[in-house]
């Protein structure tokens, strides 16, 4: 009997025990089976690029340490798009992706003709922005009839292009607390409040071995937060698909006037980061793949969505 084996089945131990602890080198989710053929999707970085991106505000606060922030803003960007990227990847058999910044969203819908949109997160408080392009990208999502999902920031910046406020978690205007903000970073459990939707698809089958046993049974999703800011509510025109306690517009959905836009404050790409990088009890392999399942059925219903 091997040295593992011992641990995992001695008398004071009830039952092996979870990754990482067992030093386990595999996860129990791999390999995800690609069950999506083919999709085009356009990849939307909305984070800060340079000061052609950035508002009298954020010049004023910033001062000389601008180049600094907009530096980190780019580093951050890049390991967020390819998070994105990657995850498309895993899902579909023949993906084609395209990676344009969120100035350029007009002109890319008109020349790539994705099937989908993805909005990554963002770092940087939406009045740091240059309005113009808050602007433009405004009259472009309120109008476009291409499946979009907005996730964290991409999210808020949707809710906020519809009308809703962005406000810190306690209710206050961004800028009046930058600094000593509450934040969530960690894995939370939220609650599905419209388990109709189809982005939900297989959670009323117990037998499909898609879901985790308390999504089933008590409509549940763990999910990754990180995140200070919210919306102070649901946008006219969007239902509520899921809600917690400290941040109550956990995920939204607009289907009108021809539109399919999703959008979710939380990180749904998280599930497909690389496991075996930081071995700790926040990594997916110990019991997150809700985001993973969430992802694909968003773009199952992208596809659908142009045949409608």
């Amino acid at each position: 009997m091997t040295q593992e084996l011992i641990e995992q089945t001695r008398p004071d131990q009830a039952e092996p025990l979870p990754f990482p602890f067992n030093q386990r080198t595999f996860c129990r989710y791999e390999p995800i089976e690609k069950s999506i053929d083919a999709v085009r999707v356009l990849v939307v970085n909305d984070l800060l690029r340079d000061e052609r991106d950035i508002s009298d505000v954020a010049r004023r606060e910033w001062g000389t340490g601008a180049a600094a922030l907009l530096a980190r803003e780019r580093s951050i960007s890049s390991l967020a798009i390819e998070n994105i990227v990657n995850n498309i990847k895993r899902l579909v058999r023949r993906p084609e992706t395209k990676v344009i910044h969120l100035s350029e969203v007009s002109e890319a819908v008109d020349s790539f003709r994705p099937q989908a949109i993805v909005l990554s997160g963002t770092l940087s408080d939406f009045d740091f922005y240059n309005p113009a392009m808050i602007e433009d990208f405004t009259r472009f999502i309120r109008t476009t009839e291409t499946p979009v999902l907005g996730i964290c920031g991409g999210h808020q910046l949707i809710g906020m292009c519809f009308g809703a406020r962005v406000l810190t978690l306690d209710n206050l205007d961004p800028n009046a607390r930058r600094a000593g903000r509450s934040f969530e970073y960690q894995y939370r459990f939220i609650r599905i409040t419209a388990p109709d939707d189809p982005i939900f698809s297989g959670i009323q089958d117990r037998d499909s071995g898609v879901w985790q046993d308390y999504t089933t049974e008590a409509r549940i999703l763990r999910v990754w937060q990180n995140h200070g800011l919210q919306l102070d509510r649901v946008p006219e025109g969007f239902r509520l698909l899921a809600t917690a306690y400290l941040c109550r517009n956990q995920m939204m959905v607009r289907r009108d006037a021809g539109q399919l836009i999703y959008a979710v404050q939380y990180h749904l790409e998280k599930s497909f980061e690389d496991w075996h990088k930081n071995r700790t009890r926040w990594e997916h392999p110990n019991e997150s793949r809700d985001g993973r399942i969430i992802f694909e059925n968003f773009l199952r219903e992208a596809l659908k969505h142009q045949f409608q």
